[in-house]
């Protein structure tokens, strides 16, 4: 089957999109890679390994949770409903499939909508300076990126349930989450994955392992900005700390719109490609 002539121009935005990925290393991004490597090669090598080992399988459980959780069973219900505006006929998210590429954009970008405003509202909250929010930073805004890459996958007929469609919205979120330099290599890794030959797949036949040295920059420009927090939230205007709350709101809304954007791009191409088939 061919592609319409709309289906083609989100092709090139697509292509557009990616290219803009590409990126030459600055001398101080290779300083920075040089210095972390140098770090980790203080730790012992079997202690790495059992890191990101647990690392991994937290992202793994975390992941499933998320899935069994009532909330996410009320978002699929309400994706479900969404759909129906425009099918009458979709009783099930693989149904999504049968919408136009316009229909699940627009389907898309609500959910995204809703994410980037609750990143935003949870940076802010945490930029105030406050123990507990300032210790579930991490954890929250993992737990909000990874759910909207699993809606975004759901809206785009995949069901995130199975190992296969769990595994690849768990690289995709690796990928958007690496550090810009390495971003467009994540990119091309997933896509080479988005072919014919897995349409349908129910299990996972690759490389199961996720982080590495690489994707520790996220956590760390975290453990930054929680610092920079800590420092900046006495400094008040009008009895109010804007200046670490600011740099909570920024960061997050930036990291969840990094995010969102890379796994509707990915989605979409996904979708593109199998249509074609």
């Amino acid at each position: 089957m061919g592609f319409t002539e709309r289906e083609l121009q989100v092709l090139t935005e697509i292509e557009k999109w990616s290219d803009q990925m590409h990126h030459e290393q600055t001398d101080f991004e290779m300083t920075y890679d040089k210095w972390l490597e140098n770090s980790l090669r203080l730790i012992p090598e079997n202690i790495r390994i059992e890191f990101f080992s647990k690392l991994d399988s937290w992202l793994f459980h975390l992941h499933a949770i998320l899935q069994g959780s009532q909330f996410q069973v009320d978002a699929r219900e309400r994706l479900i409903g969404s759909a129906r505006i425009f099918n009458h006929e979709i009783n099930e998210i693989t149904d999504l499939k049968e919408l136009t590429i316009d229909e699940l954009s627009y389907l898309t970008e609500n959910q995204i909508a809703k994410h980037r405003l609750y990143s935003f509202a949870h940076g802010g909250l945490s930029g105030t300076g406050g123990l507990l929010l300032l210790g579930t930073d991490i954890p929250v805004i993992t737990i909000l990126n990874l759910r909207v890459v699993q809606l975004i996958a759901m809206t785009y007929g995949y069901e995130v349930n199975t190992p296969y469609e769990m595994m690849t919205s768990l690289k995709v979120f690796h990928a958007a989450t690496l550090p810009k330099r390495m971003r467009y290599q994540g990119w091309d890794a997933i896509t080479q994955d988005a072919d014919v030959s897995n349409l349908n797949q129910y299990f996972y036949n690759g490389s199961d392992e996720l982080t590495d040295e690489t994707w520790l920059e996220l956590p760390l420009k975290h453990i930054v900005k929680a610092v920079a927090i800590s420092v900046l939230r006495k400094r008040m205007i009008q009895g109010i700390p804007l200046i670490s709350m600011a740099i909570g709101a920024g960061m997050n809304y930036q990291l969840t719109r990094q995010v969102s954007d890379f796994a509707h791009n990915y989605y979409r191409f996904r979708f593109l490609m199998e249509k074609e088939s």
